[in-house]
């Protein structure tokens, strides 16, 4: 009796174990895909991931951070399948490079001024106020991100950005760290972009103004198709559902 159980026991674990092995083999006989996405597109990309994962059986990486430091990556590595900065001036350089063959646009990212919820010190969207002194206030790095680079343009359009370094209390990497710098209360004053205000996190403790055209601050939003891709075909259809009706209501439903 102890023998056959013993026996059933260890007939058991070796089913468990083949059909972990077959699950585990079917995973990885799934296609992969890397997507580098900007922070601040990261959750709209992922329910767009998500379908395409569900629709075409593959997997799906997103790369999410600064969009210069993911083009740097993407560059050096020459490994991924589509990639989508907060700005299309970096998909322009990736062409340049030679890094990209294919692009649709899926959007616009707009600047705004982001600040506490109930806007405690009367803000409006004017971006001289990141030179005032009696404002605690930050803006991205130009060096790493789309919303750094933009910050530079729409406060150089004004004559003062150099000004605003001056005053600023650092450059934060990116768009995530301006976010946490409000939420932590101490900064009073960002320049991020809109759809930050959107993110089911952020809806209750951040408010958010649209800069005024006047101003400038809208960019853009293309997804490029790497050359470096092993799958560009699901690539390509991950791309077409992004703008197509059902992708666009998902970016507009995070304020893009």
């Amino acid at each position: 009796m102890l023998i056959a159980g013993f026996r059933w026991i260890m007939l058991a674990s070796l089913m468990f174990l083949l059909q972990a092995c077959e699950q585990s083999a079917k995973h990885e006989d799934k296609p992969n895909l890397l997507v580098y996405v900007g922070i601040t597109m990261i959750q709209p990309m992922q329910e767009i991931a998500k379908h395409i994962e569900e629709t075409y059986q593959v997997n799906i990486k997103l790369q999410k951070g600064g969009s210069k430091n993911l083009l740097l990556s993407l560059s050096s590595s020459n490994i991924g399948d589509l990639y989508l900065p907060g700005s299309d001036s970096y998909i322009k350089t990736a062409r340049e490079q030679g890094l990209v063959s294919d692009t649709v646009a899926v959007g616009f990212n707009q600047a705004a001024l982001l600040f506490s919820e109930g806007n405690p010190k009367q803000l409006d969207n004017d971006p001289r106020h990141f030179s005032r002194e009696d404002l605690r206030v930050i803006i991205g790095d130009p060096d790493s991100s789309s919303v750094g680079k933009i910050a530079k343009k729409i406060l150089d359009k004004h004559g003062s950005y150099a000004e605003v370094r001056n005053n600023v209390l650092y450059l934060t990497p990116d768009s995530k760290d301006l976010t946490k710098a409000l939420k932590d209360n101490s900064v009073d004053l960002v320049l991020s972009w809109y759809a930050v205000s959107f993110w089911q996190e952020n809806k209750n403790t951040i408010d958010a103004i649209a800069l005024d055209e006047k101003y400038g601050g809208k960019k853009k939003l293309v997804i490029g198709l790497l050359e470096s891709s092993k799958h560009p075909e699901i690539a390509r259809h991950f791309m077409q559902y992004a703008q197509s009706e059902a992708g666009q209501a998902i970016f507009r439903a995070y304020g893009f």
